[in-house]
């Protein structure tokens, strides 16, 4: 009976080995790298988009109404009437209004008594909405005076 000898390419060595080990360990350090790197880009977008204070104002008018409403997250609300006719399309005219919500509640109660009195709102301005914030992009934040 002759012994048979493993051919030299069925039995890899031990520095075939080594290199497939090297080249998963890169490639899984670069994986790991590339989900690192894009979980900070969509968690910097969240905030930009949802979270940073794009702006921020005064709006003065007639205070239209101010209501709490929402199906899962109840949220207040308003409307203001400002002076001036906007016209969004040829040959019609509205009244400009602004729409906002309001995060504070004291501050939502002040203003639900108020309706139908000329107030200055100061407000912030969002790129985006978020459902527990408001159905709008502006959140009011204070009341400056009332008439």
């Amino acid at each position: 009976m002759e012994e048979q000898k493993p051919n030299q390419e069925q039995v890899p060595s031990t520095q075939q080995k080594t290199v497939g080990q090297k080249i998963k360990r890169t490639l899984r350090n670069w994986g790991c790298g590339l989900l690192i790197v894009l979980i900070l880009v969509a968690g910097g977008y969240i905030y930009w988009h949802y979270f940073f204070v794009f702006g921020s104002g005064v709006k003065s008018g007639t205070l239209n109404y101010v209501v709490l409403k929402g199906d899962i997250f109840k949220t207040y609300e308003g409307k203001l009437i400002m002076e001036g006719i906007e016209s969004r399309t040829q040959g019609q005219l509205q009244s400009n209004s602004f729409l906002f919500s309001i995060e504070d509640e004291q501050l939502a109660q002040k203003l639900m008594r108020m309706s139908g009195k000329t107030v200055e709102l100061s407000y912030k301005e969002y790129h985006g909405v978020v459902p527990w914030r408001g159905y709008s992009e502006f959140i009011v934040d204070g009341i400056l005076s009332s008439e």
